[in-house]
């Protein structure tokens, strides 16, 4: 964005739930060598510290190349534990912004939860990410349950020229804390995002539902809403304003 490479959450290890009875595996092998490939980092997103959002062997192989972390409170702990250097880690709470050169990235409030260990819960905070500049204004949901509060992140930060929307690992027991895909479609339109991606569905499975459940369901409301939606491939370069149909996941 504006020349600068961002990434946000990246989780690019083998297993979600390691202290899980159960691994959760990836569906893409070898995730963790396309770090080796990545050029400097300028900036990395953390929107909380659930392990399929914040891994430590991602961490381990990027943190040589990252120029600067802003993480949601709390997330700090974790980092520095892991042998990164303090001063390039910032914190936000809820709607707080920082400017990082020249985009102003503020954070945005969810409904979810956050927490590694049955010792941690609610010890760090959760959310999503905007990052605007004078050409584009881009959102980050961040994993939620749906709520009124997609309504005021339109109302006071949209719209939104692009949003990644969270998709994916819902279940009825979890509905405050993950939406249904239709829910995420009514999100982006609460909003005010003009053109969205699914996301959150692709990588593991984590709920009862099937690995193409949620873009199914996404891609169907969004048709009906005709809200602009892209679903790439997983690993496939776009940009902001690239529609696209196609569903290629059903080849998969």
């Amino acid at each position: 964005m504006n020349r600068h490479t961002i990434l946000i959450d990246p989780m690019f290890g083998h297993d979600a739930a390691p202290i899980a009875p159960f691994a959760v595996k990836r569906f893409s092998e070898h995730a963790l060598k396309v770090v080796e490939e990545f050029p400097q980092i300028d900036l990395v997103l953390l929107s909380h510290d659930h392990y399929d959002h914040l891994d430590y062997d991602s961490i381990s192989k990027l943190k040589d190349k990252v120029s600067c972390f802003y993480v949601a409170l709390g997330v700090k702990r974790h980092l520095v534990s892991w042998g990164i250097n303090p001063n390039i880690i910032n914190e936000f709470d809820w709607w707080e912004n920082k400017v990082f050169k020249d985009i102003t990235i503020t954070f945005t409030p969810t409904r979810h939860f956050s927490g590694r260990g049955v010792g941690d819960r609610a010890q760090s905070l959760w959310g999503g990410w905007v990052l605007n500049t004078a050409q584009e204004n881009v959102w980050f949901s961040g994993d939620s349950g749906y709520g009124k509060h997609f309504k005021e992140i339109g109302d006071r930060l949209g719209p939104f020229d692009f949003a990644f929307m969270e998709c994916g690992q819902y279940n009825e027991n979890w509905h405050q804390i993950h939406m249904y895909p239709e829910e995420s479609v009514q999100a982006a339109i609460d909003s005010n995002v003009q053109n969205c991606m699914p996301v959150h569905w692709a990588g593991f499975v984590l709920a009862q539902h099937s690995w193409s459940d949620p873009v199914e369901r996404f891609t169907a409301k969004a048709a009906i809403e005709k809200l602009n939606t892209i679903v790439p491939k997983i690993g496939e370069l776009f940009t902001a304003k690239t529609i696209k149909t196609e569903k290629w996941w059903k080849g998969v």
